[in-house]
């Protein structure tokens, strides 16, 4: 086979054409039906193949994520339990309404019984939270630093929560100190203030 059987060939003589000829034009034919079938069967197969693995893939990852979190589930449920026990040992320690008195006849007997003299102390105005209310006492006492340091020391031994803030300790004409501070106090809300809390939580 030449160029010039080639550049002379009719397409509708091509059954008389010599064998070479004839066989580049079914190996012609061959390609252009192999080529119009991949684009308009396999290519949207192959596509639809590639989405299926992407998918399989997300899927495998996903069960990975889902079975570490079951395999820690146990441990997550341990710790839970663990935190609502200690949040429930700190609220032991927050006194009711009827018990705030006494926690201040307390704070005042630790100041006495280290021979403390009491120029102030003033409980303030409550603060709301969520679950609790934040009682707020300025103190002012006078006595040495040792009855002093006593002092804030057993505060810190009580049972409940108290904690001592804005401390500023000037020293007398003598040999004491006299010491300022606000004194948090700390109590649980009841059924009723908490039922308060929480509608008003809604209208915000």
């Amino acid at each position: 086979m030449n160029w010039s059987e080639l550049n002379n060939l009719d397409l509708k003589n091509v059954a008389s054409a010599p064998l070479p000829v004839r066989a580049l034009v079914l190996l012609i034919l061959f390609i252009a039906v192999l080529g119009g079938g991949w684009y308009l069967f396999w290519s949207g197969t192959l596509k639809q193949l590639n989405d299926y693995r992407q998918e399989e893939q997300t899927l495998r990852d996903s069960y990975v994520a889902k079975k570490t979190q079951a395999y820690h589930y146990l441990a997550y449920k341990q710790r839970l339990t663990e935190v609502e026990q200690s949040l429930a040992s700190l609220l032991r320690q927050l006194p009711n309404r009827s018990e705030m008195d006494a926690l201040l006849t307390d704070i005042n007997q630790a100041g006495v019984g280290h021979g403390l003299e009491f120029e102030l102390f003033r409980p303030g105005i409550e603060t709301m939270a969520d679950f609790y209310a934040t009682l707020p006492v300025a103190i002012k006492v006078t006595g040495s630093y040792q009855d002093i340091g006593g002092f804030v020391s057993d505060l810190a031994k009580l049972p409940r929560i108290v904690t001592l803030h804005d401390i500023s300790l000037t020293p007398t004409k003598d040999t004491t100190l006299s010491m300022e501070a606000r004194i948090q106090t700390y109590r649980y809300l009841d059924e009723n203030e908490l039922a308060a809390a929480k509608k008003q939580g809604q209208k915000k």
